[in-house]
């Protein structure tokens, strides 16, 4: 029959004498965790410790790693420590358990500065060749998946293409119309604050025609589009992919990238050309707010400078470039969906790594439209 626990504390000088007796085993685990609890004080004031185990009638891992912890306590505050008294039955116990996290890690070497960037520009190297690689893959098989489509037209999924449409197409309208609108009026407030001084202020009007029309339109909305809809792409494949749910399509024999991702890429770059024509004349139009109410220009005055500084060149060189903008977010969006592992913070990471790298794409594709239309004059 079991006993209850005990432990005794005896103070004497310097030294203090602990007798844990009874049934120190993992059923009275409460009671033992209380009783090693109430000697700690005693145990950083005392310069030697001696546990006599003599009372003690049972014992398991449990009450053994309780006595080796007190001990160790005594021994960090640089105190001496005696256990005597240990039955022979438990001696190879607390023996055991005595040597359990002795050995301390070895420090790590320190590192040659020059060695540790050559070694972290290696790893980005390899990173940044693993991103080219699932994008250049992900855009063939969407190359594939595309060339089914043609041979069998039947085969695209029409009411998820029409549905995705409405999604980044028709339900962006809003939030791209206000924020380019906002665009166009900040730039052309800025311009008439500036070109005032010099007294060119109908030079403004050809500025914001020329930027937004070339550049900033399709540059914001596109932007815009990485953070709602390529984000919207990743989290939702990220949770297919979570819920096995592809892998039940590739079990079916139906290809995820023709059900899932030709019909949403398909519809981001119809859409994104749509939303940049909108965009840049909710621009043009707050530049012609400003106009009319900061500087003192009627909109006719506006319209007809508009017209003169603006050609059909500078429209077309702004929308070419939606849709390889929209493909270059479409890829990066669903090839990070698909990367997703098994946890949330899996999805949230490639969620933010998918707008990251969305965005950086379209900042460098459009440099080099820039570079590009800037060589062939137009």
């Amino acid at each position: 029959m079991a006993t209850p626990p005990l432990l005794t504390a005896t103070p004497s000088g310097d030294v203090l004498e602990l007798h844990p007796g009874g049934s120190w085993t993992a059923a009275n685990v409460t009671t033992l965790e209380a009783l090693s609890d109430s000697v700690a004080a005693q145990l950083d004031r005392s310069k030697v410790v001696k546990v006599d185990m003599a009372g003690v009638r049972e014992l398991d891992t449990l009450g053994a790693w309780l006595i080796e912890k007190m001990s160790r306590r005594a021994t960090a505050a640089g105190h001496r420590t005696e256990v005597v008294g240990v039955a022979d039955n438990y001696a190879g116990l607390i023996e055991e358990v005595r040597q359990v996290n002795r050995s301390n890690p070895a420090p790590l070497p320190a590192q040659n500065p020059v060695v540790a960037k050559v070694n972290e520009i290696g790893r980005s190297a390899v990173g940044a060749t693993e991103d080219i690689s699932v994008f250049l893959q992900m855009l063939g098989s969407l190359f594939l998946a595309l060339v089914g489509v043609l041979r069998r037209p039947r085969s695209l999924r029409l009411t998820s293409f029409v549905y995705q449409l409405y999604r980044v197409g028709w339900q962006a309208i809003p939030i791209m119309a206000l924020i380019t609108f906002l665009i166009g009026a900040i730039i052309a407030q800025q311009g008439f604050f500036h070109f005032r001084k010099f007294g060119a202020d109908s030079y403004v009007v050809d500025m914001v025609g020329i930027l937004v029309l070339r550049e900033l339109g399709v540059l914001i909305v596109a932007i815009m589009v990485a953070g709602r809809s390529g984000s919207a792409y990743t989290a939702e494949l990220g949770s297919m992919k979570m819920r096995e749910e592809i892998d039940a399509l590739s079990t079916m024999g139906l290809d995820p990238v023709e059900v899932l991702i030709l019909p949403r890429i398909l519809a981001l770059v119809c859409a994104l050309p749509i939303l940049s024509f909108i965009g840049s004349m909710a621009a043009l139009y707050g530049g012609g707010l400003v106009a009319q109410f900061y500087g003192d220009m009627g909109p006719a005055i506006y319209i007809a400078r508009l017209h003169d500084a603006v050609s059909v060149t500078s429209f077309k060189v702004g929308i070419i470039k939606a849709p390889f903008m929209a493909l270059a977010i479409g890829i990066v969006a669903c090839s990070e969906g698909l990367r997703v592992k098994g946890s949330a913070e899996s999805l949230g990471k490639q969620t933010t790594t998918s707008v990251v790298k969305s965005i950086f794409l379209v900042i460098v594709l459009d440099g080099l439209f820039a570079v590009f239309f800037a060589s062939i004059g137009m």
